[in-house]
């Protein structure tokens, strides 16, 4: 953030923000579990596919062009699960390995020529978050792990180049308090790339575009 709206924090806000930071990173660096190439249609691929303790059960689907990506859930464990006509592949989700709790609004998919799917799951006050990258039907997990302390974590092109990036809205906190929100982007199209953050705003509903943070690329300058 610029030094006019850092200024506005608490005074414990630095500290606060390194904290952030850390957790951020830690989470961010937990390598990815590599996917599971399968053949087949989906009823034999659902024969014996276990997550964690228990059977496999879907959560969430979204159709992408001709794919179809499912968010599975059981005890302990969690897959996605993505089938269409160059075949079928399954990843381990770190989100529900990691705690994250997913459901209905789990997934959010954005189809285009590069295509985007952000699996995102609450964990306490956190949102944590993983991506499926899609190109001619050719499924990948992105090589990171995202994190937003501000309970929201979505897609949206910012910087025009017509492939989603994630925005994750970040209020640091402390024993003493709350400070004041922000977005983060970051582009994944290179590696997890940090784009910028926005200026700290006074309430969530000051953020571009709330509620669908939608920040453009004018907005945005270098984090702290």
């Amino acid at each position: 953030m610029a030094e006019a709206p850092r200024s506005v924090l608490f005074a414990a806000g630095a500290a606060v923000l390194v904290v952030v930071g850390c957790l951020v990173t830690a989470y961010a660096l937990r390598p990815p579990s590599a996917p599971e190439p399968r053949t087949g249609d989906s009823t034999s691929a659902d024969a014996g596919l276990r997550c964690g303790t228990s059977t496999c059960r879907t959560v969430v689907t979204s159709t992408v062009g001709s794919d179809v990506v499912e968010v599975l859930a059981g005890d302990g464990g969690g897959r996605i699960r993505v089938n269409g006509p160059a075949g079928l592949s399954i990843f381990e989700s770190t989100v529900v390995e990691s705690g994250g709790q997913v459901d209905p609004q789990s997934l959010e998919c954005v189809s285009a020529e590069v295509s985007v799917c952000l699996v995102r799951g609450r964990s306490g006050d956190q949102l944590l978050g993983e991506v499926l990258v899609g190109r001619t039907g050719t499924w990948t997990r992105a090589q990171a792990r995202y994190l937003a302390t501000g309970g929201y974590l979505a897609l949206h092109d910012v910087d025009g180049d017509q492939v989603a990036d994630v925005v994750a809205v970040q209020r640091p906190c402390d024993a003493a308090g709350c400070g004041k929100p922000y977005a983060q982007v970051f582009s994944f199209t290179g590696g997890k790339a940090l784009l910028g953050c926005t200026a700290a705003v006074t309430a969530l509903e000051d953020l571009p575009g709330w509620p669908a943070v939608a920040p453009a690329a004018a907005d945005l300058r270098t984090c702290a």
